[in-house]
Order: structure tokens, then C-alpha cells, then sequence
């Protein structure tokens, strides 16, 4: 999708500080952390949300989850505890219309998030 952000950042048309990537997930340093570690795994092709997931994206979450896994082993909160977080739409506070999923960590996280 021409005009997305994360499609962008994947094509390396927009610059990214890289964590991890697979054949289909990109993880990335999020530029607004909000915790020591907060990192964003995305599928390279575009998926508006969570919500516009169908039994064709097979495989892209589980991807995205055994990605964020060697995301957590590389930042060392892999034994402290991490958070992984699908924001969809407004009232969630989703501000990229592309599938995302933050991976936090790093200090202890508070409940509820925000």
C-alpha cells in the first residue's frame, strides 16, 4: 500500500532502526517508546488490523508471535516477563492502519495498560 507508513518502512523507503526479521514479519525500535523495550513486529504485506485478519493470513500471527520471541530473547526480558499488545482502531489508540504488535518490557508494566 503506497501510502502506509510500515509498508514503507518495509520497502526501506522510510528508515528503521531493524531488531529481528523473518520471510514475512519485520520487528522494529518503536520511535515513542513507552517502556525500556518496546519494539513493533509487523507483517511485511499489508494487513489493515487485527480485525481484518481472515483464514487467507494464514500463518502471518504466528509468525508475528515466534518473531517477537526472538525479540525478547535479544533485548533480555525473555525471563523478567515482556507484554505483547494488538491495538485496533481509535478508541484502542491505533495510529498506523497496518497490523502491528507492540512487544514492551524492561521494567515492571502496570495493569491496565496506559
Amino acid at each position: 500500500m503506497s501510502d502506509c507508513l510500515f509498508c514503507k518502512i518495509v520497502a526501506g523507503e522510510i528508515p528503521s532502526k531493524p531488531v529481528a526479521q523473518s520471510d514475512t514479519a519485520y520487528a522494529f525500535y518503536d520511535v515513542a517508546p513507552q517502556a525500556p523495550v518496546h519494539v513493533l513486529v509487523i507483517p511485511k504485506a499489508h494487513i489493515t488490523s487485527a480485525d481484518e485478519l481472515a483464514s487467507s493470513h494464514g500463518g502471518v500471527v504466528d509468525d508475528m508471535i515466534l518473531l517477537a520471541q526472538k525479540v525478547v530473547e535479544l533485548e533480555g526480558v525473555r525471563d523478567s516477563g515482556y507484554r505483547l499488545v494488538f491495538n485496533v482502531g481509535p478508541d484502542a489508540q491505533m495510529t498506523v492502519a497496518h497490523l502491528h504488535m507492540h512487544v514492551l518490557g524492561g521494567r515492571r508494566l502496570g495493569w491496565p495498560p496506559g
